[in-house]
């Protein structure tokens, strides 16, 4: 059984603007542009600036283990940075954990996940006739520690004022403290519908679609970047968000 997840609150905290972008989901090219527009747009702001990654990082796209490296390296300059666990991060360790049990994962969009540290589940499995556990142990012999650390460091929520980021979304109506991981980390409907019914702004992503939702309470930037999509930014200054346009 995993512990749960921490709840950070930043509030107080003194930033002149917050980045926030969602569902990397393997696409480290597109996260390493999308870090330079940012850093470029902060340029002319003075002040520490916040950048939140709302999960998501792995399975889908090419590149999931330089996204964690990425991750897992100090921040940018001026920046204090935190990630949060998004549903298909939270399954990857799973199956790290237990594999038995979170065998689906590898029908999960694992398959370029694993391709990314030089394991090839397909042929381990059903051409060598290797056991899942057997995957399991090979896949951290390929991983480096930091990674499967990132992973367990991964916070559910950020809280900042009445600003609230997270993965997926929550439950209407119910404080932050009786939300649980999975609530956070998964939930579409009825938050999609109904928004957060209490008196914050909720970030997330989690929902891809064409193009960024602001909602009833909630704001979505899940833009399925590895669908073929665009990998949408997140800004807040002075209590106002905007989407950051290219450059």
């Amino acid at each position: 059984m995993q512990h749960q997840r921490d709840r950070i609150d930043l509030t107080g905290r003194d930033y002149t603007a917050i980045y926030a972008l969602s569902d990397i989901h393997g696409c480290y090219d597109e996260m390493a542009e999308a870090e330079r527009r940012i850093i470029a747009d902060a340029r002319t702001l003075p002040g520490r600036k916040l950048l939140l990654f709302l999960g998501d990082y792995v399975d889908r796209g090419p590149r999931s283990s330089d996204v964690l490296t990425h991750l897992s390296a100090p921040p940018p300059e001026g920046f204090d940075r935190y990630a949060l666990c998004g549903n298909h991060d939270d399954v990857f360790l799973r199956f790290l954990d237990d594999p038995d049990t979170n065998v689906h994962w590898l029908e999960f969009g694992a398959l370029p996940t694993l391709a990314s540290y030089g394991v090839d589940a397909r042929h381990i499995l059903f051409d060598l006739g290797y056991s899942v556990q057997q995957l399991r142990d090979m896949i951290l012999s390929a991983m480096p520690p930091a990674h499967v650390d990132l992973l367990r460091s991964l916070a559910a929520a950020i809280t900042f004022g009445s600003t609230l980021f997270v993965h997926a979304g929550i439950k209407p109506g119910i404080p932050l403290s009786y939300q649980t991981d999975e609530d956070l980390m998964w939930i579409r409907e009825p938050f999609l519908s109904e928004g957060p019914q209490l008196p914050l702004l909720v970030v997330h992503g989690h929902t891809p679609g064409s193009h960024p939702i602001f909602g009833i309470g909630r704001i979505g930037i899940d833009t399925a970047v590895s669908m073929g999509g665009s990998l949408t930014i997140l800004k807040i200054a002075d209590g106002r968000p905007m989407i950051l346009p290219p450059i």
